[in-house]
C-alpha cells in the first residue's frame, strides 16, 4: 500500500493510520547526533518510519531486537510516526538539515531535494551486491544520476482491476491492450446493461490516474521527466492524453453520483466493485483488500490487467505507474546503519513480510512467498515493466501534484479543457520553480 507525497494510507483505504505513540521531543530533536554512541558505550542508531499498523509494526520492532542481539554493540531507537505527522516533521528536518540516521522516502522529488542539499548518503556502492536481485522498477524512484539513494522494501503499481463475470456477460472474451480496445469495451458494457468503470470522483486522485497514464502512454516517460524540469505541460502529448479522457468521461462510463462519491465508504468507488455493481476500477494493488472491506469482493471473479497502450503513442503497455517505500541513510550516518538495511532486506526476513503483511517483494528471491493471485498479477506487471513512472505527488513537488489531482477532476467534471489542465499545471510548475 502507499503513503505518497500528498497521499495518505488511509486515503488509499488500505491501511488505517494510528497515531504514533512514545515519541517525544527528545527523538525527535536527537537527528544527526546518534553517531557519538550513548552512555552504555552502545552506538545509537535511530530509524524513523510511518508503518503503524499489525502485524507490520511488531514485525520491524522484532527485525530491530534481532539486529541489536547479533550487534551487541548497537541500539536500534524506533520512531514512528503516523503519515502526515512524518512528512511534516521530515520537511521540519530537512530545513534543518537534521535527518534520522535511517528514515522512511518515497524517493521522487522529495529525495532527490535531500539529496541536493547533500543531507543523504550515496548507497551505490554499499547495497549493490545484495540489491542486484531487486526488480528494477522497485530501485528507480531512489536513483538518480545513475547512483542509489534508498533501498526498497515494498512496491506496487496501478492498473484496472476487473470483474471477469461481468466481462463474460458483455461478450468481452479478453481484457482489451489498446485504448480503442479499451473504450470498445466500455461501450459493450454499457450495451449490456452494466456500469463500466467505478471512480470516486470525490477524492479526485483516483481520477488522476488515468491522466497520469494516459500521458505516459502519449508523451511518454521522458516528456514526463522533461515536463517536471522545465515546469511544462503544454507539450501536444499532454493535451492528447487530456483529449483521450475526455473521450472517455463522453460515453458516461462511471456509475451514477461519481461525482461525489469516495474510496472506500460504504457506497464509494471499492464498495461499487466489491459489490459487482462496476465492471472496473483503475486502481493500486491494495484494491483487493477494500473492495471486500467496503463490499463483499469478488474473489475469483476478480481480475487484473495494464493500463492499455495507446496508438501512435510514444509510451509501451510495459511501462508502469506506481510507487512504494524505501530507506534512506543520512549523510555521515555509522556504518551500522547500512549493515541494519542489509539485514532487514534478508531473503528470510523479506518473505516473512510478504506472507504476513501482504508486501509485494522487491527482490526476486522472495517472490515464491507470494501466494495471492492478484497480488502475484502485480507483481508480474512489475517484474516485465520496461519503464517506471512514480506516482506524481511524489515525483513532483506537492502542489504540482495537487493541482494535477484538481484540474483532472475539473476535466472530469466538464469544466475545464484538456490545454485549461495543461496551462494550469504549468503555472503552478513554473511558480513552484521560480
Amino acid at each position: 500500500m502507499r503513503a505518497l507525497g500528498n497521499t495518505s494510507l488511509s486515503r488509499r483505504g488500505f491501511l488505517a493510520a494510528s497515531a504514533a505513540t512514545g515519541v517525544g521531543a527528545a527523538a525527535l530533536s536527537a537527528c544527526g547526533s546518534s553517531d557519538s554512541g550513548n552512555s552504555s558505550g552502545k552506538t545509537t542508531i535511530e530509524w524513523w518510519n510511518i508503518t503503524t499498523t499489525e502485524p507490520a509494526k511488531k514485525l520491524w520492532a522484532q527485525r530491530a531486537k534481532e539486529f541489536e542481539a547479533a550487534h551487541p554493540d548497537v541500539k536500534i531507537k524506533i520512531v514512528t510516526l503516523e503519515n502526515e505527522a512524518y512528512k511534516s516533521k521530515m520537511t521540519a528536518q530537512t530545513a534543518s538539515g537534521k535527518l534520522p540516521d535511517i528514515y522512511h522516502t518515497w524517493g521522487g522529488g522529495v529525495l532527490e531535494q535531500q539529496i541536493d542539499a547533500g543531507l543523504v548518503e550515496d548507497l551505490t556502492d554499499r547495497v549493490s551486491s545484495w540489491t542486484d536481485t531487486y526488480v528494477p522498477a522497485a530501485l528507480a524512484a531512489y536513483r538518480f544520476d545513475s547512483r542509489t539513494y534508498a533501498v526498497p522494501f515494498d512496491i506496487g503499481a496501478v492498473g484496472f482491476w476487473y470483474n471477469k463475470a461481468l466481462f463474460k456477460q458483455a461478450g468481452i472474451d479478453t481484457p482489451p491492450t489498446t485504448w480503442s480496445g479499451f473504450l470498445d469495451a466500455v461501450r459493450s458494457l454499457k450495451s449490456a446493461g452494466i456500469t463500466p468503470i467505478a471512480l470516486a470522483g470525490k477524492e479526485k486522485w483516483p481520477g488522476m490516474y488515468y491522466w497520469a497514464y494516459l500521458s505516459m502512454r502519449v508523451a511518454g516517460l521522458d516528456a514526463m521527466h522533461k515536463a517536471a524540469t522545465d515546469a511544462d505541460f503544454t507539450g501536444d502529448g499532454f493535451v492528447k492524453a487530456g483529449q483521450h479522457l475526455k473521450d472517455l468521461v463522453a460515453l458516461q462510463p462511471f456509475q451514477k453520483g461519481f461525482l461525489g462519491a469516495g474510496y472506500s465508504t460504504p457506497t464509494g468507488e471499492a464498495a461499487a466493485m466489491g459489490n459487482g455493481k462496476a465492471a472496473m476500477e483503475l486502481m493500486g494493488q491494495w484494491a483487493p483488500v477494500v473492495e471486500k472491506d467496503a463490499g463483499k469482493g469478488l474473489g475469483k471473479d476478480l481480475g487484473f490487467f495494464s493500463f492499455p497502450a495507446v496508438e501512435g503513442g510514444k509510451g509501451a503497455l510495459t511501462e508502469v505507474f506506481g510507487g512504494g517505500g524505501g530507506h534512506a541513510v543520512r549523510k555521515g550516518a555509522p556504518e551500522a546503519a547500512v549493515e541494519f538495511l542489509k539485514f532487514f532486506g534478508e531473503k528470510e526476513f523479506a518473505g516473512k513480510l510478504v506472507k504476513e503483511t501482504g508486501l509485494i517483494p522487491v527482490s526476486k528471491d522472495a517472490r515464491g512467498a507470494l501466494t495471492d493471485p492478484n497480488l502475484t498479477a502485480v507483481s508480474d506487471a512489475l517484474n516485465a515493466a520496461t519503464g517506471f513512472q512514480l506516482y506524481l505527488d511524489q515525483a513532483y513537488a506537492p502542489a504540482v501534484g495537487q493541482e494535477i489531482n484538481d484540474s483532472v477532476a475539473a476535466l472530469v467534471a466538464g469544466s475545464k479543457s484538456p490545454q485549461q489542465v495543461t496551462r494550469s499545471v504549468t503555472q503552478v510548475a513554473k511558480s513552484e520553480k521560480s
